[in-house]
Formats: C-alpha cells, structure tokens, sequence
C-alpha cells in the first residue's frame, strides 16, 4: 500500500495522522461498494461487517444499506447494482446507472470511501478498465480521490502476493489502481475469522481521508436531484406497465373462465356445439 512519506499511520491505535500532525481517529465509516457483476461485491460486504447481512449469490437490483460495529468503528455499507465488466455503460440499465448514483445518499452526508471490487481470479483486460472507468464516472471525475480498489477471493491467490498479481496481470490494471491513487486491498471472503484484514482495510480508508484533510466524497446536490427525479419517473412508468399488464391478465382469464363456464353449460344439457 502506498503511503505519503510526510504522513504517518498507528496501526494498532486506529489512529491516522496528517503531515500537519493532527491524528484522524474516525468512529464512523461510511462506504460504497461498487464493481461488475460477479465480483463478490455483497460477499465483501458481509465480511467487512463480520455477519452475513446483504444477500449473496443473488443479482443486486437495488442498493442495500447495512451497518454494524467492526473494530470499535460505527461502519456503513451500502451494495449496489452491479454492470456486465465486457460492456461500455451505454449498455448498463437506466435503472441500474440511476441507483449507482443515488447510492451516495444513502449513507449521509456522504461515503468516506468507495470500493471498487475487482475478483482477482478473473482476467483484467483494457475492455474491463473502460468498463469500470465508465460507470464510476457517473459520479463524476472526482470520484477518483476517494476511490480504493478492493480485490475479492484472495484465497485463489496462493502463495502468489497481490504486489505481484498486478505486475503480471498487465497495464489495464495498474493504470486502473493509478487512478485511485495506487491504493489497494485484498480480502479473502472465505476467512471472514481473520479479523486483521479488515481491520487494515478501515485503517487505509483512515489513511486516504487524511490525506484529504478528512474529507468524504460529496455529489452535486442538484445533479442527484436531478438523476432521483429519473428515477422515481422510470419507476412509475414500470409499475403503470405492470398494473396494465396486471388488468389484462384479470380480462384474460374472466374471458377465458366464462368461456369455459359456457362450454360446461353446453354440455351438461347434452348439447354438442362449437363455441
């Protein structure tokens, strides 16, 4: 992990101080968890609050907010919609583009980080750093500062060190982990006892916000107005679909029914028609 040499950290305090000497000891984290589809995003989150809070396994269609103490720290993690990681975010959902947005609001006055999920098991090519560029970017550019990646399954790592996947896994990652500032973690979901990783996961996040004077990321108030306002018009374009689908299906079946009905009646009179 890369550090500023005029900025000093007390790992085992929790304590985080700037290069003007003041110490950073935060009570609350506030933290986004963004990433493709697949990426173990929800499994990350479960194992930053030690418990098994957000559904995994599943799609995420809506941003979840949980919270929870971990490591004397009032945490707040808020999941979200996950994008295709081949595809460019003018093929991601409306919808889905909408919620990652709206995330930053659901953990006022806004994420003291933003996790970019990466599952370091799969291949990282240039079409995956566009991917993920992309769909960060619909915060806007500033997102940048406050963004750290955060690989998953790092039990397929081995003996291998994350220092040394990147290496070899090529330019589009490294030039992807330069432009959050060459800051990096790795977690191993299956080992949700060890406590450490995460631990040093909010210690980085401390770190970063130090270096920002402490900080969180903020969005334009009127933009989020804006793409909530979207939202809320998709959302009630999809429910009026449903609740006419909903009528044409009631329609259906009554017709159906009463032709039915009529077929019964024609033929308990022993009448033989065609109807």
């Amino acid at each position: 992990m890369k550090m500023d040499e005029d900025r000093g950290t007390d790992m085992a305090a929790g304590v985080v101080t700037s290069h003007h000497g003041e110490e950073h000891r935060l009570s609350e984290l506030r933290i986004v968890l963004l990433g493709g589809r697949w990426s173990g995003k929800s499994s990350a989150g479960n194992t930053i609050l030690g418990r098994e809070e957000i559904e995994s396994g599943v799609r995420t269609a809506q941003c979840v907010m949980r919270q929870g103490e971990v490591a004397g720290r009032q945490v707040t993690v808020v999941d979200t919609p996950g994008w295709w990681k081949n595809n460019s975010v003018k093929n991601t959902a409306e919808l889905d583009k909408q919620e990652i947005v709206c995330s930053v609001s659901l953990c006022p006055p806004g994420p003291c980080a933003l996790f970019l999920v990466i599952d370091v098991s799969s291949v990282f090519r240039d079409k995956h750093k566009r991917s993920a560029v992309e769909h960060l970017e619909l915060l806007s550019e500033r997102i940048w500062r406050h963004t750290i990646v955060l690989f998953t399954r790092g039990d397929w790592l081995g003996d291998t060190t994350i220092e040394q996947h990147i290496e070899t896994e090529g330019r589009a990652l490294q030039e992807l982990i330069e432009k959050c500032g060459s800051r990096y973690h790795v977690l191993n979901n299956e080992n949700r006892a060890d406590g450490t990783q995460v631990t040093e996961l909010l210690e980085r996040v401390e770190e970063m916000m130090a270096g920002h004077g402490g900080s969180h990321y903020e969005i334009d108030r009127m933009f989020l107005q804006e793409v909530e306002e979207k939202r809320r018009a998709v959302e009630e374009r999809v429910k009026q679909r449903m609740m006419k689908v909903h009528k044409q299906r009631i329609t259906l079946r009554a017709l159906f029914e009463g032709r039915f009905f009529s077929f019964i009646q024609f033929t308990f009179r022993g009448t033989t028609m065609e109807y």
